[in-house]
């Protein structure tokens, strides 16, 4: 029981992060559509944030599947 709080926990907190990712990713864009001279943090940004979504989507969908299991 300890490792599925565990994994809840840490589920919550990338989803926080993720939270943050959309809006970083949101004002990343609205620069890159803006035009700037150097864009490499903003891409950098971007891709940062893709792999916050993934690990959080991954994440979720493992610690649902555990609980799912406890809870059968």
């Amino acid at each position: 029981m300890k490792n599925l709080k565990t994994l809840i926990r840490v589920t919550m907190g990338l989803g926080v992060l993720s939270l943050l990712g959309g809006v970083s990713s949101h004002l990343a864009l609205t620069d890159i559509n803006h035009g700037g001279a150097e864009l490499t943090l903003e891409w950098t940004i971007l891709r940062v944030s893709a792999l916050v979504f993934a690990a959080f989507i991954g994440l979720a969908l493992l610690t649902l599947s555990r609980v799912l299991k406890k809870i059968s």
